[in-house]
């Protein structure tokens, strides 16, 4: 009985230095991407948190935990933010500039950079689309409306002289999630498909598409914050954004190991194969960086105003923040 009462003693102090030291408590952290070989670092960081290898778990602290939630779009996540259901998560700019317009500048402050390029209009190989004016009266498939490719698919449009409309127009743009588009496209039921990596490849190698338009040094992923994590816990964002800009060092370093964890990943959450060939090829489009120009955020703001998504912006001043 001596012992038992030692023991329950030993766990009761044990407990309660657990719950005093921050250090011993769980720190969760929930973190959104898309199953999109443009949001690279979310993926090898899900992948090695599935493993039990967690990169930012061990670069943020003993006890942490992050929670990872899948998004087929920006839109989707942003809206995630809002509703306190993540934390942070990568995301294209436009969702991010429009969510931070939303909230006039409340809510969303985007630390740092992540992934340029990788992003395309693809058309049938024999089509003779050659520019905007030509799809009159055509059907153009992005991932969701409002997210980056929606905007600047409905910008290009509006630039060659087409009057856009969110609901149809002169071209119509269909918001579809990339997993369907495959289909669509190979059934001609739409002529081009504005979208980003693996996508972009498996419309070229499954469905003998070919590109028209690639955006090739145009932000794609950024990582964005939670206005009120920032506010309350400003270490943490720093460490989980030093962890992030570690992890992009790494995967440029090892490309090879970093596609392999792609791979698997994306198998996981898709739960359709993609070849080895696929994600090198994809691979090709993208380039990773931890910066973030204000020059190309300006113009997807002026994008987003020319599709009808934006009126009135406040100042992107406290857009971009360095933790």
């Amino acid at each position: 009985m001596k012992r038992i009462r030692v023991m329950k003693t030993f766990f009761s102090i044990s407990l309660a230095i657990a719950t005093a030291v921050p250090g011993w408590a769980e720190t969760k952290i929930r973190v959104g991407h898309f199953p999109n070989v443009t949001h690279v670092q979310g993926l090898v960081g899900h992948a090695l948190s599935r493993q039990g290898k967690g990169w930012f778990e061990e670069r943020i602290g003993p006890g942490t935990k992050i929670e990872w939630f899948v998004y087929n779009a920006g839109p989707s996540a942003t809206e995630a933010i809002f509703a306190n259901s993540i934390d942070l998560t990568y995301v294209g700019p436009s969702p991010a500039i429009n969510a931070y317009a939303k909230s006039r500048g409340e809510e969303i402050r985007i630390v740092s950079g992540a992934a340029n390029g990788g992003a395309a209009l693809v058309v049938a190989g024999d089509s003779s689309l050659k520019n905007a004016a030509d799809f009159r009266g055509k059907k153009i498939a992005t991932p969701q409306l409002g997210n980056t490719q929606d905007v600047s698919c409905r910008a290009w449009l509006a630039a060659g002289g087409l009057k856009i409309t969110q609901l149809g127009g002169e071209a119509q743009v269909l918001p579809t999630q990339n997993a369907d588009q495959l289909a669509l496209f190979q059934q001609k039921n739409v002529e081009g498909v504005w979208t980003v990596e693996p996508w972009v490849s498996r419309l070229e190698t499954e469905a003998g598409g070919k590109v028209l338009v690639e955006e090739t040094d145009s932000p794609t992923t950024v990582l964005v914050s939670s206005a009120k994590l920032l506010q309350g816990n400003r270490a943490m964002v720093k460490k989980f954004v030093e962890a992030h800009r570690a992890l992009t060092d790494w995967i440029a370093k090892n490309p090879v190991e970093a596609q392999k964890l792609v791979a698997a990943e994306l198998a996981d959450e898709t739960k359709a194969k993609m070849s080895d060939e696929l994600i090198t090829h994809a691979w090709k489009r993208i380039a990773l960086t931890n910066e973030i120009r204000r020059e190309a955020l300006d113009k997807f703001v002026a994008n987003a105003k020319a599709a009808g998504f934006l009126r009135d912006v406040p100042d992107l001043a406290r857009l971009i923040e360095n933790p």
